[in-house]
């Protein structure tokens, strides 16, 4: 795939996980933000290609088909990103709708704590900010407090409510790494580490989850994210040098109003790393 002068952004959400935008105008804003590569990446959900592939031919948007597994690893809950992934595949599909399922139960056990914290009706809140029903996550609790005034904004939520320690935190089991990089390879997808540096591991643990990623089958990890720090991007991409990784590149796009970046909205991957992009 020759991309040279393309702008590319492989992680991005719609209206089908937390996004704001349904598929279709998801794409023609990453066309009008000038991007041709575009991954959508919604959480444990692949419905939104359907509506997002009609589209991206006509706007000139090279649409891949993508995925967000929530991943639990000792504790920890991570993100794999799922590229060039076959959404019909039996294995995926059915493993996506488990952790579709396990959402729901955490959104009840979620409007709980709220309920306890003394945040009455924040399920049915939640729910106001869903176009997908099957997806009703964090981000929706969190929308739904801003909304309210409980804090300025999505993130100032999630630091007061949403976190490890706070009011309306619950704890969850996700996938397995290994299951999540396995249900990617089996449907002839690329595993891709989400945004490395958001997660709180020292040092020892994050080489052990690298090593763990590379060993389970995954082949990449994200160098340049909206979720990493401008100093974070050349560290990651001594870790991907470091563990035999591909880099990749991704905005997190969520909402204009909410996300860091705009798709597209990434500089160029730092010298030395390789594109993930060259494997296809």
């Amino acid at each position: 795939m020759n991309i040279s002068n393309f702008r590319i952004d492989l992680h991005s959400h719609s209206t089908y996980s937390d996004g704001v935008l349904r598929p279709d105008k998801l794409v023609r804003r990453a066309a009008q933000c000038g991007v041709s590569v575009l991954a959508l990446t919604d959480h444990d959900e692949t419905g939104g290609l359907a509506e997002a592939r009609g589209l991206a031919a006509e706007v000139g948007v090279e649409l891949i088909n993508g995925v967000e597994i929530s991943v639990t690893w000792y504790g920890q809950t991570l993100h794999v990103v799922g590229l060039h992934i076959d959404p019909a595949h039996a294995e995926l599909a059915s493993g996506l709708e488990n952790l579709r399922e396990g959402r729901r139960g955490r959104a009840k056990q979620i409007a709980g704590e709220l309920d306890k914290a003394g945040v009455e009706g924040s399920l049915e809140g939640a729910r106001a900010h869903v176009t997908n029903p099957e997806l009703v996550g964090r981000t929706h609790f969190a929308r739904f407090l801003a909304e309210r005034g409980y804090a300025r904004d999505v993130q100032g939520v999630f630091k007061k409510f949403l976190v490890n320690g706070k009011p309306g935190h619950v704890p969850h089991l996700w996938a397995g790494l290994e299951q999540a990089v396995g249900w990617i390879r089996a449907s002839g997808g690329m595993a891709v580490l989400a945004h490395p540096g958001r997660y709180k591991l020292e040092e020892p643990q994050r080489c052990a989850l690298l090593a763990a990623f590379r060993d389970a089958g995954g082949e990449a990890i994200e160098v340049v994210t909206g979720s990493h720090r401008p100093d974070q991007f050349q560290s990651y991409a001594r870790y991907a040098q470091r563990y035999g990784l591909l880099a990749s590149t991704g905005s997190d796009f969520h909402s204009p109003g909410e996300s860091y970046r705009d798709l597209g909205d990434l500089p160029d991957l730092p010298g030395g790393c390789t594109p993930v992009w060259t494997a296809w």
